[in-house]
């Protein structure tokens, strides 16, 4: 496909919203997966999933420039014989904007350092090629694009636009468009992490939690209404079957005894359940049941943002 047609003019973000509220049971698999999938990767980069946010909050400097300068940059371009220059790196900004208190940005960056992951030369610091090639965004596209194919569908069924695009034609103009639909991406996913770590203090906590929630998620015999008050409601407790810390381990690669000393802290909070069989499932209680309510209230507000403006820059919708 050579273009993708315009965005209608009167399919606007409070729109975008309501069909992401009314439709959430068929958009949540993709989004649960792309959000469980990530953090498993990048806990697997690093073996600390702060560290990989640090690379990938340093190389969104870089498109921050391009956007601040109206420059449009595809996917092949950006990821090619390149390294990235930050001109100066600030531990207060990092911490500020990623919610990790200072002294830990510092370590992290002395070991990314070390490792030969980053080089600081003076007060500038470049990821370098390998690293930038490392953190490039091949599966994440396709899980973001998996979403947006879905949206689509959604909007054809509502008589809203009349053609859906496949995944590949998505990720194609994802692609040539990377430098504005990653900026905007990125600039979700910062407040996404943030609103979690403002809650449970560490990014490890919600990649074992998703683990759980992809498992009730993707059940087979779970099928709820499609609105996502009564999605939420009805997801908890839905999964009798469960899951094992060895489990959730070998899916994100945390060391067994850590998963299990995390479970532990979810279960306490009521953001998880261990059932007679010493099997974890998804049923948050009391307080824990409406910061999750309130989370996805958040969260899908800022996902409408991304969907309506990534749409218009790709041309997804048809007029």
């Amino acid at each position: 496909m050579n273009t993708l047609p315009s965005i209608s003019a009167h399919i606007d973000e409070n729109v975008i919203n309501k069909i992401i509220q009314d439709n959430f049971a068929t958009l949540a698999p993709s989004f649960f997966t792309l959000t469980s999938n990530w953090f498993v990767r990048a806990y697997n980069y690093y073996k600390d999933i702060d560290k990989f946010v640090i690379i990938i909050y340093l190389i969104h400097q870089d498109l921050i420039y391009f956007r601040q300068n109206g420059v449009k940059i595809d996917y092949d371009t950006f990821y090619k014989d390149k390294s990235i220059e930050i001109k100066k790196i600030n531990i207060s900004d990092i911490s500020k904007d990623l919610g990790v208190p200072k002294e830990s940005i510092r370590r992290k960056v002395v070991e990314l350092e070390n490792d030969g992951t980053i080089k600081r030369v003076g007060k500038k610091i470049f990821i370098v090629r390998n690293t930038l090639y490392s953190a490039r965004a091949t599966n994440t596209l396709t899980e973001i694009a998996t979403i947006l194919h879905e949206f689509n569908k959604i909007l054809k069924k509502e008589k809203l636009v009349t053609e859906v695009y496949s995944v590949d034609e998505i990720i194609s103009a994802m692609k040539e468009n990377f430098s504005y639909c990653w900026y905007q991406f990125n600039k979700f996913w910062f407040i996404y992490m943030k609103r979690w770590r403002d809650e449970i203090k560490d990014l490890e906590y919600l990649a074992i939690g998703m683990v759980v929630i992809i498992n009730a998620v993707k059940n087979k015999e779970f099928t709820p209404k499609k609105n996502m008050r009564s999605y939420h409601k009805a997801l908890m407790g839905s999964d009798v079957r469960g899951v094992n810390a060895m489990s959730i381990s070998d899916i994100t690669g945390i060391p067994r005894p850590t998963v299990v000393r995390k479970l532990k802290y979810l279960i306490d909070k009521k953001y998880l359940h261990i059932n007679e069989k010493k099997l974890i499932t998804f049923d948050a209680k009391d307080s824990a049941f409406q910061k999750t309510s309130k989370m996805i209230n958040q969260n899908m507000l800022s996902l409408s943002n991304f969907i309506y403006k990534t749409f218009n820059q790709i041309r997804i919708i048809n007029p």
